[in-house]
Parts: structure tokens; sequence; C-alpha cells
């Protein structure tokens, strides 16, 4: 079965056929995975008060996971909503969402690869998306962020009275578009935004994309010349297969850091 999602098409066949017993433990699963996300980025100091972590729903690739407004720190399994890509809640329950929940419906809907988004503020971060110093892989385990990284800069279009929030659906596409089939984008003076293959892929991108911004800014205060990773060693790590090895032992122990 091939479902049509504006111009993208996504094949079913991912999720698989399987008794509704075994959705619901899935569902469950996807669930608790989502709020140990939530409390892992947290905890390394990707996100603080602000930011979220979302997942593509295990059996309806046009819909999302997502919490409540609340702090990552706080997630909890019953937190967790559901919401079609335009995002509008199935059920609200009379909970405050997330006014950016645009940036997570508008990359699933222009990306069936990714299964997974982080929004964040990390302060290691922000000075990239304000400077002309490009941010870019200088450490190894973060060759998996990419080449260059992309600025987008939501006054190009939407013009200079915004609050630098995206909260639309054409605010959201058009930052989608900016990270075109990239695993990251800068957003100037706000954040970042990170897309991956599922909830371990993201959450480790989220990291280390923080730690190398930071290796980066101390190389440059120490002068002279700045070495990058080379074209091969960045390409050598592209990929399900190059960017998930050592994902299981990551993922144990930043959970277990992070009380999970």
């Amino acid at each position: 079965m091939v479902i049509s999602v504006k111009s993208v098409t996504i094949s079913q066949t991912h999720y698989g056929k399987v008794s509704k017993g075994s959705r619901m433990s899935d569902l469950s699963s996807v669930i608790d995975s989502l709020v140990t996300a939530n409390r892992i980025v947290a905890h390394e100091n990707v996100c603080d008060a602000y930011g979220h972590v979302s997942v593509r729903h295990p059996d309806n690739p046009n819909r999302y996971l997502l919490a409540w407004s609340r702090s990552p720190e706080l997630v909890e399994p019953e937190d967790i909503l559901e919401y079609e890509l335009d995002g509008t809640p199935i059920d609200a329950k009379g909970r405050t969402l997330y006014m950016e929940r645009p940036i997570h419906g508008a990359i699933y809907e222009t990306r069936p690869d990714v299964n997974a988004v982080v929004h964040n503020h990390a302060y290691a971060v922000v000075p990239f998306t304000i400077s002309e110093t490009p941010l870019k892989p200088v450490m190894h385990v973060a060759a998996r962020i990419g080449d260059e990284i992309p600025v987008w800069d939501i006054a190009d279009k939407f013009g200079e009275e915004t609050t630098l929030l995206v909260s639309t659906m054409e605010q959201g596409r058009d930052l989608a578009a900016t990270l075109g089939d990239g695993k990251c984008v800068l957003m100037r003076g706000h954040g970042c935004t990170v897309a991956g293959y599922g909830l371990e892929d993201v959450v480790l991108t989220s990291i280390y994309l923080q730690v190398n911004a930071q290796i980066l800014m101390d190389g440059l205060k120490l002068g002279g010349e700045v070495k990058y990773l080379h074209q091969g060693e960045i390409d050598a790590r592209r990929g399900r297969e190059g960017e998930q090895v050592g994902f299981s032992r990551a993922w144990e122990y930043f959970s277990r850091r992070a009380g999970r």
C-alpha cells in the first residue's frame, strides 16, 4: 500500500502489517523511547526549558507523536499526543500545545526518510547561526552532522517583524526546504533543527552537533587554521549503516545518564 503525502510518496511496507495487540505494544514502546529521548536531550543540555522531540507514528506515516507543551526533562508517557502532519492534534485533551509544531510536520511531509525530529536552542550552536563562520565537523563522531550546515533566516521570506518562532506550515515548509536532504539546519538567532532515521539517530546527532560546535569554537580561539574533517571522512559515515555504528552502546549510555 502506498500513501501519498502532498508531493511525497511513502511506502507503508516500512511499518509492516501486525495485529492490533502488536500495534499497541509497538506504539507503547515508541512512546517510551520518545520519553527517553526527551530526557536525554534535557540531561545533555541540548534542550533547556524549551525545545521538543517528535517521532513519526509507527502505524501511520501521515501522523507524528509529540508531547504537549512541557519541558523535555518533565515529559512522561501520558504527555505524548498524536498529530496530523499539519499540526492538528487528534485529541489535545485540553492541553496547551507547542507553537512550533510546524517544524515537525513540515519535515515529515517533505522527507519520507525522516522518522524523528529534534528542535533545540543549544547554546554552543546559536553563535554559528549569527556568524559568517560555518559550522562544519571537526571531530570524528560529529561526521554525522554532514557538510557545512545551512542557516535559515526567517526574515528572508517572512520579514523582520516575526517572533523568530516557526508558527505556520508555510514557515515550516520554508525551513524544510533549506534543510533539504541534510540532517541539520541552523536557524538565525534561534537555534537548530535536526532530522534523523529514528530517535537514536536524531538524539545522537543533536548531542554531537552541540559538542562539535563547542570544540570548533575552542579551536578557533587558539588561533591559526582550524582543520575540518575531509570530505572523504564525512562521506565514510553517510547513510544508515555508517551513521548507526555504535548506536546501541551510545543509546544505553545516554539513557542511563538521563535516569532511564
